[in-house]
């Protein structure tokens, strides 16, 4: 019955809430998830491999609504520890809704290349300071949450989905950005910036890739995550991706911005080594998508529910498909070209489908719910409270 009640507060509509600022106490960080998605989708229209009339026009208007919806989501998530500080500060110890500090740095770095895409080298110096500020989050993500989680947090191997990969993959988002971004500025600061970006790459990928180790034996040994989490799989994709895209960006742009200095032999071997590790990243990531396809049509089977956590669906295909273009740009080869259109095709698909059932779910209230009180963890009563 306290189950039912529950779910009856949840499922009143948005506009019956008891009060506007039960928007700000019921905000979760899985909302910039929604960030994700529609700017890696706005990046990959405006990087079509073929040629499209109106197509990047779309692609800036979707880039405006995203930099609109972070500054909206920035303020409810920055309200909440204003206003409900007692039970936002909860949300460090919560096993799952921790992970998704990670979607920040990561829906910011769309809108910083975004930039750098739709608004003309004038606005570079703002790219470049939202990207400094953007590498710092996520660094003091890619630190935090995990010690939380070896410190404060209660999880286990039969628990365990791809989520664990969210606030490892910010650092190694930002590292890709670091490629794109390097070519805008002077080479002097280009420099601290490809430096920074392989840094960052290796702060964040060995690490994925263990994390992705553990989930093999945790499929192998538990089989398929609660429904759910059906769509956990898909994010095997971003840490792959990105990490593909940073080693094609960074290693493409390294000869440019060290000519003249004792790094330039190094520079000149990373370009090398760009494409070679690129594919076989690319190469790793199709295995996972070909899973991910398979589990999803597996739970497809049953009654897969909507919830925040289909947002997956959109940035990890997306990263994925942006180093897919990248290597057609780079290698010239036509298959690159052809299966990187396909990818958009299926990633606006995705967009679509999960934007309007989350359109929908916003207007009824049901999916604005503390980090704490989301029914989509599989947590007991006692472990969901921290709206008090």
């Amino acid at each position: 019955m306290k189950r039912l009640n529950n779910m009856a507060y949840n499922l009143r509509p948005l506009k019956q809430m008891s009060h506007p600022t039960d928007l700000i106490k019921q905000f979760t960080p899985n909302w910039f998830t929604m960030n994700m998605g529609t700017g890696i989708l706005s990046l990959m229209l405006a990087a079509f491999p073929y040629q499209v009339a109106g197509l990047h026009l779309l692609a800036k208007g979707l880039w405006i609504i995203n930099i609109a919806l972070f500054i909206i989501f920035s303020i409810l998530f920055i309200g909440r520890f204003v206003f409900y500080f007692k039970s936002a500060k909860k949300l460090l110890k919560h096993p799952v809704q921790s992970m998704f500090l990670g979607a920040i740095p990561m829906g910011l770095a769309t809108i910083i290349n975004g930039f750098l895409i739709f608004a003309g080298s004038q606005m570079t110096p703002i790219a470049l300071n939202l990207w400094w500020f953007d590498a710092f989050i996520s660094i003091i993500v890619g630190l935090l949450v995990p010690f939380y989680m070896f410190t404060n947090q209660k999880h286990s191997i039969e628990d365990m989905t791809a989520i664990w990969l969210l606030p490892i993959v910010p650092a190694e988002v930002a590292a890709a950005s670091a490629g794109f971004l390097a070519p805008h500025v002077a080479p002097a600061i280009g420099r601290y910036v490809i430096i920074l970006g392989y840094a960052l790459w290796a702060f964040s990928v060995p690490l994925a890739f263990g994390i992705l180790v553990i989930l093999f034996l945790r499929l192998a040994w538990h089989k398929l995550p609660h429904r759910d989490m059906a769509v956990s799989t898909w994010l095997t994709l971003g840490p792959i991706g990105t990490g593909s895209l940073g080693l094609l960006l960074l290693g493409n742009d390294a000869p440019a911005v060290f000519t003249g200095t004792k790094l330039y032999i190094y520079a000149k071997t990373a370009y090398s080594v760009g494409p070679i590790g690129g594919l076989i990243m690319w190469g790793f990531g199709f295995w996972w998508l070909i899973i991910a396809i398979l589990m999803t049509f597996r739970y497809m089977q049953e009654d897969l529910p909507f919830n925040m956590g289909w947002w997956g669906f959109t940035f990890p295909l997306g990263v994925y498909t942006s180093a897919t273009i990248t290597l057609f740009r780079l290698t010239g080869m036509e298959l690159f070209q052809v299966i990187g259109a396909i990818f958009v095709i299926m990633l606006a698909f995705f967009w679509t489908v999960v934007t309007s059932k989350t359109l929908h779910g916003m207007w009824h209230g049901y999916l604005f719910k503390a980090p704490c009180l989301s029914i989509e963890t599989g947590l007991p009563d006692k472990d969901m409270r921290c709206a008090d």
